[in-house]
């Protein structure tokens, strides 16, 4: 059995006018954060982690900031898809572990309704999902979100590799009915895999 370490980060600047999203939970306060889709710096940081622990590229690479069909899309899109390059690479997720750095809103009051929602996304149980905040003191960081993200991947025994192969090649009828509902209209999910071309990864996400 082999072991692979992914680690991802990000960051987003606060916004007025948008809504705050939080590893895919809508949580309640003055202002969202800014980005190319709905700014989730949390699953970012882990979409990011997942692909990096597999040599599958980053964000960037997948969903370019200067394609318009991402505009506002939400990050358990992007998630999804690193999901299915672990599956592909034969790993499944061992555990993982995150730190969100910012001032406001204080994350610790609902740390574990965030674990059972990433968890949620990621097909893995609370216990395997670590979520941690730390305020950015004397770092002049008050208007920014940063999420720092470690995981660990173990590999799967061949027959359970291509069941999980499988599955990911049925899923994705689902993730393009998703994506439809995005953008108006039907993306080639292999435009989402390996074959697409390098981009400039500035991520703007």
């Amino acid at each position: 059995m082999s072991m692979r370490i992914g680690y991802g980060f990000d960051s987003h600047a606060f916004k007025a006018g948008v809504p705050l999203v939080i590893g895919g939970l809508a949580i309640e306060h003055a202002e969202g954060l800014s980005g190319h889709s709905d700014g989730d710096v949390l699953l970012h940081a882990i979409t990011d982690a997942l692909l990096g622990a597999v040599s599958a590229g980053d964000i960037g690479t997948f969903f370019p900031p200067s394609d318009a069909r991402w505009k506002g899309a939400a990050s358990s899109v992007f998630l999804q898809t690193a999901l299915e390059e672990v599956a592909t690479a034969g790993y499944r997720i061992v555990n993982i572990d995150t730190v969100l750095v910012m001032a406001r809103p204080k994350i610790v009051p609902i740390a574990g309704e965030l674990r059972e929602r990433v968890a949620e996304l990621l097909g893995v149980k609370p216990g395997e999902v670590g979520i941690k905040a730390k305020t950015p003191e004397g770092l002049g960081l008050d208007h920014v979100a940063m999420a720092h993200c470690t995981v660990l991947l173990e590999s799967l025994p061949a027959p359970e590799a291509l069941g999980r192969m499988t599955a990911t090649a049925e899923n994705e009828d689902e993730l393009n009915a998703v994506v439809e509902g995005l953008v108006g209209g039907r993306h080639d999910i292999s435009a989402l895999g390996r074959k697409v071309p390098s981009f400039d990864t500035e991520d703007l996400t």
